[in-house]
């Protein structure tokens, strides 16, 4: 199944991630990205943390359909399973 969006959950400063959902059907999927991450994807210098939920948007499409190529290839981590993104999924 093709997974949707699904929605912004938070930025956890003390782990430097951004937490956010992805749905296939009815079951949501937990995921996260690095914010070194994000930041890598804007090519700029790191954004405040009060900055992070709109730096998530900006970059939603990117980092949804890398969480679906990770879904696709079944690379879940931690408990309960879910898709990390880290920088170096985005590099060529």
């Amino acid at each position: 199944m093709t997974l949707t969006s699904g929605r912004f959950i938070d930025h956890e400063y003390d782990r430097m991630i951004v937490r956010f959902s992805m749905h296939d059907g009815a079951r949501e999927i937990p995921c996260a990205i690095s914010t070194s991450a994000m930041d890598y994807l804007e090519h700029g210098p790191q954004v405040r943390p009060e900055q992070r939920e709109a730096q998530f948007a900006r970059l939603r499409e990117r980092i949804e359909a890398c969480a679906a190529t990770k879904y696709r290839a079944t690379e879940f981590e931690g408990t309960p399973p879910g898709i990390v993104l880290r920088g170096i999924d985005f590099r060529p």
